[in-house]
């Protein structure tokens, strides 16, 4: 409901504007009335009402006086001036105050609908209006965050001028201002694509707050400065340097708050990061030179290893080395195709040693070197009509793997353990040794039964890799590592189920399994009997 006030001298006007018209059908309440311009504005003053409708002339003070007085109180209220056709002079002046219109006595009902439905309108449009410029504020306040990562992702990527961006700097309420110098420090979650991958949105939303926040509470306590996610996995904080924080060279201090980076990321989140760090620079315009400084630092992990703290004195590069494939492919292939592990395993080693001195061809080259030699092997196998779907998928799994991988020492970890599989199968291939590998197994699995026996424990007792064993006898023999193992134990429990003096629970332990009740469910899985059955019946 919007709130009327009505002031004339005259008490009949009074009367017939109150009674005589139905202000509740237009949503109008009257507040209240007065006779002349100094109640009036009392009563104004304390109702605080959207209209008032007041005479021009009236003794004490006339509407033209009130009507000054309330807009210096009521910029937003609605007046609508009452007038005899003999004030139109008077009139005129009147409407000076900004009156929003008015009406001759004596007043008509249908000029005084028309006056106040333009009036109401009015108000509502203004109400919309406000309305409108409310819940922009509103969206303004929310898009705030979004609105600063933005700005400080383009001044760490582009050349700007840097008195265009102070008035933006100031609106966002950014602590970039009236530093002797700035530097930036970049945070990059290590094995990114194992962090994420198994995580929720929701999960990972979760994670990046978290991370942000742990970096800007430490940025806190040591420098003044800002720290915003750059891309996924990606933190760039720009830190400022004055009187109240560290003084020009003293690196010791930026790189122990970035060790309280890592490890407290480490403690909190369980993430691995490796941290870039770039050098001053004396002008926020100068910061993209900063961060392309630290990204590259960062990136050297390729190289140096992950979880470490690299300064633009890990760029040092050797640019006389120089590697290619070729200088070692022929090697790499002989030796495959000589089932020669040792032979290999040397060639790799002389490959990535190379690549680990030539930095400068990247880690890109890095994986396509990789790639070229995982076609190698597939070659080979496709030449010996070994290539089966096993041997498909598990060369996808090497592909996809080699994708993923962040630094060189895992990469050659993960390369030499693929070809060093298709190296002993091209060997058993060529040499049908394959039975020889089978017996060997069964003979570890009966000496060792009773252990916690694992497939990397059988597999480093045939000097294979898991996989490949796992593999291999599952081709060979049509049944599992562990279905095999699982037989072995249970023809052990029958015998000794046989001497009575043998404890059941004795009995589990002797076959290699730690928990009875988990035995006892396996044992009649692959008898038909409870341990205990199974004596009985004997």
């Amino acid at each position: 409901m919007y709130k009327l006030v009505i002031v004339d001298d005259e008490p009949s006007v009074i009367n017939g504007l109150s009674n005589y018209f139905d202000w509740n059908a237009y949503g109008i309440e009257l507040a209240g009335t007065a006779d002349d311009g100094d109640k009036g504005l009392a009563m104004i003053k304390e109702v605080e009402p959207d209209i008032v409708l007041t005479d021009v002339k009236m003794p004490s003070m006339d509407g033209i006086e009130m009507s000054t007085e309330i807009r210096g109180i009521l910029p937003g209220v609605k007046i609508i001036f009452i007038s005899g056709f003999d004030n139109a002079e008077y009139l005129k002046s009147a409407l000076k105050v900004h009156a929003v219109d008015y009406i001759f006595k004596p007043i008509s009902r249908k000029e005084l609908h028309t006056v106040i439905t333009r009036v109401l309108t009015s108000l509502q449009e203004e109400a919309r209006a406000k309305e409108l410029v409310n819940e922009m504020q509103v969206k303004l306040v929310q898009s705030l965050p979004l609105l600063r990562e933005k700005f400080l992702l383009s001044v760490i990527s582009d050349s700007f001028k840097e008195e265009k961006v102070r008035e933006r700097i100031r609106f966002l309420n950014l602590p970039l201002l009236d530093a002797q110098a700035y530097i930036v420090m970049v945070v990059v979650i290590d094995d990114l694509s194992l962090v994420m991958d198994s995580r929720s949105e929701q999960d990972k939303q979760l994670l990046s707050y978290a991370a942000l926040n742990i970096i800007q509470e430490l940025m806190d306590k040591t420098m003044r400065g800002v720290v915003f996610e750059k891309v996924t996995g990606e933190y760039a904080g720009i830190l400022m340097q004055g009187p109240e924080t560290l003084l020009e060279g003293e690196e010791d201090g930026l790189l122990i708050l970035a060790a309280a980076v890592r490890d407290n990321l480490s403690r909190w989140l369980k993430l691995s990061v490796t941290i870039g760090v770039g050098e001053y620079v004396n002008k926020l315009s100068e910061l993209p030179l900063s961060y392309k400084q630290a990204r590259e630092a960062a990136a050297q992990k390729w190289y140096l290893g992950k979880n470490q703290i690299l300064t633009v004195d890990s760029l040092q590069t050797s640019e006389n080395e120089h590697y290619r494939l070729a200088e070692s492919e022929d090697q790499v292939l002989s030796s495959m195709k000589a089932g020669d592990i040792d032979g290999l395993r040397n060639a790799l080693e002389d490959i990535f040693e190379s690549m680990g001195r030539s930095r400068k061809e990247g880690f890109r080259y890095g994986k396509n070197v990789s790639q070229q030699l995982i076609l190698l092997s597939s070659r080979l196998l496709l030449e010996l009509n070994a290539l089966s779907g096993e041997w498909e998928a598990k060369e996808a799994e090497a592909w996809e793997l080699v994708l993923r991988q962040e630094t060189l020492q895992d990469l050659k970890k993960h390369v030499s353990s693929y070809l060093e599989e298709v190296c002993i199968c091209v060997k058993e291939k060529r040499g049908g040794k394959t039975g020889g590998v089978i017996d060997r197994i069964h003979r570890l699995i009966h000496e060792r039964y009773a252990e916690n026996l694992t497939a990397v424990d059988i597999a480093e007792g045939v000097f294979l890799s898991p996989t490949y064993v796992s593999l291999l006898y599952k081709q060979e023999t049509g049944k599992t590592l562990f279905e095999y193992l699982t037989k072995v134990r249970i023809d052990r429990a029958k015998e000794l189920l046989q001497d009575p003096r043998n404890k059941f629970y004795e009995v589990c332990y002797a076959v290699g399994y730690a928990d009875p009740s988990h035995f006892s469910k396996l044992f009649k899985k692959m008898t038909g009997y409870t341990p205990s059955a199974y004596r009985d019946q004997l």
